[in-house]
């Protein structure tokens, strides 16, 4: 019953051609640990919409209530300090492994031919990925988060031609207050999610379409053996 089922969706769908596209892609020789963190990002990224989700059921994003929620979500919702836990560390642990994987990639070389645009939206990835802690840092709502909020869009405020419409982009006035707020929750949970499912997207596509590089050393090892094997 079950394969009648499979087989039914698989000819509609070409699920399995899917499947074999991500999960089955040949993989080159030398391949190690150091190309798993565009998995741990992925895995990550995947933590920190769950736990958003369940953090946004519980926050109140104004400034009567949004510290209050916090408080609540951190001591009265079952497992929430857990939860907020995963989510507060799971956002720099990001930053930190979408780094890594940057010099990994830039240290191997695989951002050449055919690999460009793959690294063009990586980069953009890791803005978007610096663009959700920056705008995540408000929302707790309590005086550490306000004055480091001020400080990093005074620093927007200062960039040439465009500094004041990116402060009054931000901030929704010349002061922190409701409307800054509820922009940086919209950011946060709405706008850079958006734009980061879709670019990670079209990133795998371009890692599956491509396939993964062969590291630089074993490169060098097989064509020095081809000009060795030629002047014989």
């Amino acid at each position: 019953m079950m394969d009648k089922v499979g087989s039914w969706l698989d000819e509609r769908t070409g699920v399995s051609q899917v499947w074999q596209a991500i999960f089955k892609r040949k993989i080159p020789l030398g391949v190690n640990f150091l190309y798993t963190f565009g998995a741990v990002a992925m895995f990550l990224f995947t933590l920190q919409a769950l736990t958003g989700i369940f953090l946004a059921m519980n926050y109140s994003p104004s400034p009567e209530h949004a510290y209050d929620s916090v408080l609540y979500i951190t001591n009265e919702v079952a497992f929430g300090s857990i939860v907020r836990g995963l989510h507060h560390w799971g956002s720099s642990a990001m930053v930190v492994v979408v780094v890594l994987h940057m010099a990994v990639v830039f240290y191997l070389g695989t951002y050449r031919y055919p690999r460009e645009v793959t690294w063009l939206t990586g980069v953009v990835l890791l803005l978007l990925v610096l663009g959700f802690s920056f705008t995540g840092y408000l929302l707790p709502w309590d005086e550490k988060a306000y004055w480091a909020t001020a400080v990093g869009t005074n620093m927007a405020g200062t960039v040439p031609f465009v500094g004041g419409f990116l402060l009054a982009l931000l901030r929704g006035g010349t002061e922190i207050g409701a409307v800054s707020l509820a922009r940086f929750y919209a950011f946060h949970t709405f706008l850079l999610p958006a734009l980061a499912i879709s670019l990670m997207g079209v990133h795998l596509f371009l890692v599956v379409k491509h396939g993964v590089s062969v590291p630089p050393w074993i490169w060098r090892r097989a064509t020095t053996g081809q000009k060795k094997t030629g002047r014989r």
